[in-house]
């Protein structure tokens, strides 16, 4: 049984190391400065296990800010706001996400990949809502949709002359 053990935890470490790693690899330093700014985006649902939930279209404004170590992405107009976590920078393509509860029981993953062209940008914006129970707090539904993303600058410094 020992064996057993020490073997799959071999087997299991280096992969947690390794996500740990590329989770931590990305520094603040790589975010294209492009990205920050006031966006208008676009927003129009491709794919979703729940129609009655997602809108099927949707204008928005994002305010992306860097305070220090710290990356937000506010919303001027509805007084939203979020931390996020950058997973991934590879040129002009950032990936982000942000995790929040929402609406009581439920927590939000809401996860942009986007490529960034001058003012503009296009991607994907995954969310994935959990519903869990009041009672144990198990798992009792996943809706999930995905919304092709486009973004337009309308304030900050433009990469531009």
């Amino acid at each position: 049984m020992k064996k057993f053990l020490i073997l799959f935890l071999c087997l299991i470490i280096p992969f947690s190391v390794q996500a740990a790693v590329l989770e931590a690899g990305v520094s603040i330093e790589d975010i294209p400065e492009a990205l920050f700014g006031t966006w208008r985006v676009n927003a129009k649902l491709e794919k979703t296990n729940s129609y009655s939930t997602f809108k099927a279209q949707s204008i928005d404004f994002w305010n992306l800010i860097r305070t220090g170590g710290i990356l937000r992405l506010d919303n001027p107009f509805s007084g939203a706001n979020a931390e996020i976590s950058v997973r991934a920078v590879d040129g002009n393509v950032v990936v982000f996400s942000k995790k929040l509860p929402y609406d009581g029981n439920k927590v939000l993953t809401d996860t942009v990949t986007i490529r960034i062209e001058g003012d503009k940008f296009s991607g994907i914006n995954t969310l994935v809502l959990e519903s869990f129970s009041l009672v144990d707090n198990h798992l009792m539904k996943t809706e999930t949709a995905t919304y092709e993303i486009t973004g337009e600058k309308i304030a900050g410094e433009s990469i531009i002359k």
